[in-house]
């Protein structure tokens, strides 16, 4: 972080100029140099333009100068780390109640008066809470004046400025070094990009009354008035042929962003909508309308879409936002701009996969004051209801408390019962795109399930469940890896390769173009490596959870939790206790969970069953599917590997089918040419992969008319196995 970055130079150049500052007691060794007040003050009192050089008054030797300038907050982009001791909302209100800073509790955060303005004259009554405090992260904004930053980053301004018996501090005290010029750079053209497609986009009112109208045709907002798109600030950008939705700042109403919506046409004639944003939509948040949002207003509605959100506010009126990521995420630093709403209503879109978000998102804005619209024939999403004409200020008015008691009854599961039941599809969950065999068996990826995978050493189960893994986070499934074997570097590398389907050393000129797209995925991973305290990991997934909305997280693997602390400790007992927490995990945070673990010892010519996972039963007992990565042993070329699932919860289909590696894109998806598929089968405890396979081989074989040339393919394709294994390595990692 820029903090620890700029406290170590700082700490040097003390040190050459024969400084000596006093360490406040309540701070860390590393935190104390941020307080010295003789050295800093100059720096914090000084308004800074960017970019610019400063010395420390005249302490530093001429050569010695430090490049400072204002950075903007950028959430963390892949690796999630977390301290050993996580904050609480007690520690910060004791901390705030030490300073004498007055506060008050809201629905997600705390709110108080911001120490980045003069505060109001005594006896005004214009106190301005200004400043949120998240109560889970401690993250902080001043919606004055936008300045934001990590709870350790609040604490340093506010002991600097009692420090300096200041009653505020200037917002140019949250200095940031810049990773890169280029980073800098990226950033300005990124701005410049923003103010060219806008001042190139036409508002409605200056387009044909027949162009006009062919827009609206075009993205389906035929009900839609001009009035109401003006009032929104949307324009056409003729280039592209898209929409432009602006985001502007609820401060001063500068523009900080805009998305572009675009419409295709298939050969199939369906009309296909892309989406991009400027500047990237993953270090970027805003809520498109914000502007249009009063002080005094009580009752929100949230939406999934920016034309969701303009049906909503044409049709009843109420004040209307849209997500910028949609169903995906929630960003936690969005927080402070809806805390004003005593109500807020979520009304994601009309699928499946917006009614679970909708229940995930209401639990960050608070259950007790948000109410949800169940999605449903006679409820879609709001474009579509004002589309169809149906009545939307009814359909707000009808929506259900998000809040529920402990105990519930059947009348009110009823609807959601009916939902699962008409649209069995979605309830299925994510289909794989790579592996349409696990559609075929598991249905579907679903949150809040329990996957456990095992299979011999040295057979590939990471790679192959870095590409199952990969497949989901490339269709929006937000992704949190725990790699505790392989470090996250060889990790990414692979994915990197899995992504790219090629050997990227053969063609690092296509590094740069593979690495923009593979960085735009919701993929974030966790920084341990080796034995870890199960606590601390669990903390580390809770908190991914909340900043981020992962909703699949795998631990690579099991036996790194349980650790050596305590010999004495059953081993068995350890595990169990792991794996209950996982299942607690998952079913809590509505969150899927795999769960890598290695098998027990067996012999090499017997296949694995659930009963050769590591440990007691609880495993395979406490998971919803099971996932056996087989290999069959042969005597002249390495072993021919298939995927079995052994346990499928969901609707109890199990089967197997057969598995081709590929060493040039470490993936395991490429289709398996001359060979049978396995169908999928309810295996019968007497019989084993093995006679399956003979017998779907044999009923093969019987209906070959030449059995010489299924010979001689035979041949050819195990000695194309031969070559395309021998050249391979340990893909378990």
């Amino acid at each position: 972080m820029w903090r620890s970055r700029f406290l170590r130079g700082a700490g040097c150049l003390l040190q050459g100029t024969g400084c000596i500052p006093c360490k406040p007691s309540h701070l860390p060794l590393w935190r104390y140099l941020s307080f010295y007040q003789p050295c800093l003050s100059p720096v914090l009192q000084h308004s800074f333009r960017a970019p610019t050089w400063y010395c420390f008054e005249n302490r530093l030797k001429p050569a010695v100068a430090l490049y400072f300038c204002r950075t903007l907050r950028k959430d963390a982009k892949s690796i999630i780390d977390f301290p050993a001791q996580p904050l609480t909302v007690t520690d910060i209100k004791q901390y705030l109640r030490s300073k004498d800073i007055p506060f008050h509790d809201g629905y997600s955060c705390l709110h108080a008066p911001s120490i980045f303005m003069e505060p109001a004259p005594e006896g005004s009554g214009k106190e301005n809470y200004s400043l949120f405090i998240d109560k889970t992260t401690g993250q902080f904004l001043c919606k004055d004046t936008l300045v934001e930053g990590s709870w350790e980053d609040l604490q340093d301004c506010i002991e600097v400025m009692f420090n300096e018996n200041q009653t505020s501090i200037s917002p140019n005290v949250l200095l940031g070094f810049p990773e890169s010029m280029e980073e800098q750079e990226e950033r300005e053209m990124d701005m410049k990009e923003v103010q060219r497609i806008w001042s190139s986009s036409l508002p409605f009112s200056d387009l044909l009354d027949e162009e006009v109208q062919l827009i609206k045709t075009m993205f389906q907002i035929g009900k839609l008035t001009n009035a109401t798109l003006k009032k929104f600030g949307v324009r056409f950008f003729k280039p592209t042929k898209s929409l432009v939705f602006p985001w502007f700042s609820g401060h001063d109403s500068g523009l900080r962003g805009v998305k572009l919506l675009s419409a295709a046409v298939k050969s199939d004639g369906k009309v296909v909508y892309t989406e991009a944003t400027v500047p990237k939509i993953s270090s970027y948040h805003n809520l498109f309308g914000l502007p249009l949002i009063g002080r005094k207003d009580g009752e929100v509605v949230l939406t999934g879409r920016e034309i969701d959100s303009m049906a909503v506010s044409q049709a009843t009126s109420l004040p209307s936002l849209a997500l910028p990521r949609g169903v995906s995420c929630l960003p936690p630093i969005l927080l402070p701009y809806l805390e004003q709403f005593k109500k807020v209503t979520l009304w994601l879109g009309g699928d499946m996969r917006s009614w679970e978000a909708s229940k995930i998102f209401s639990r960050k804005l608070g259950l007790k004051r948000c109410s949800l619209i169940r999605p449903g024939d006679f409820q879609p999403c709001p474009s579509e209801a004002l589309t169809q004409g149906r009545n939307l200020a009814r359909i707000v008015k009808a929506s259900i408390p998000a809040a529920h008691k402990s105990i519930v009854s059947f009348k009110q599961l009823r609807e959601d019962v009916y939902g699962e039941l008409a649209n069995v599809e979605q309830v299925a969950g994510i289909q794989w795109s790579r592996f349409p065999e696990l559609n075929r068996i598991l249905k579907g990826h679903r949150k809040g399930e329990l996957t456990v995978f095992t299979g011999p050493t040295g057979s590939g189960k990471t790679t192959f469940i870095s590409e199952f893994a990969l497949d989901l986070c490339m269709q929006g499934v937000n992704t949190l890896w725990g790699s505790f074997e392989i470090n996250n570097v060889r990790l990414a590398k692979i994915m990197l390769t899995q992504f790219a389907k090629q050997r990227l050393e053969e063609n690092l000129d296509q590094y740069d173009m593979w690495a923009d797209k593979f960085e735009d995925l919701p993929l974030y991973f966790m920084t341990f490596h080796g034995q870890q305290n199960i606590k601390t990991v669990l903390d580390t997934m809770q908190h991914a959870v909340y900043l981020y909305d992962i909703s699949h997280v795998i631990i690579d693997n099991l036996q790194f939790m349980m650790g050596q602390e305590n010999l004495s400790v059953d081993k068995f007992a350890v595990q169990d206790h792991i794996i209950g927490a996982f299942r607690k995990f998952a079913t809590n945070s509505c969150c899927h969970v795999t769960l890598i673990i290695h098998p027990r010892k067996e012999e090499d010519d017997k296949e694995l069953q659930t009963a050769s996972i590591f440990g007691t039963a609880k495993a395979s007992q406490e998971a919803d599917n099971v996932l056996i990565l087989q290999e069959k042993k042969l005597v002249t070329c390495p072993g021919r590997r298939s995927l079995q699932v052994a346990k499928n919860r969901f609707d109890g289909d199990v089967g197997i089918f057969p598995l081709e590696f590929n060493k040039a894109s470490l993936t395991f998806s490429a289709p398996v040419k001359g060979k049978q598929k396995l169908r999928k089968v309810k295996v019968d405890k007497n019989n084993s992969t093995e006679e399956i396979e003979e017998t779907e081989l044999k009923e093969k074989s019987e209906k070959a008319p030449k059995p010489a040339k299924a010979k001689t393919s035979k041949t050819v394709k195990g000695s194309a196995a031969l070559k395309n294994t021998t050249d391979g390595e340990d893909n378990d990692q």
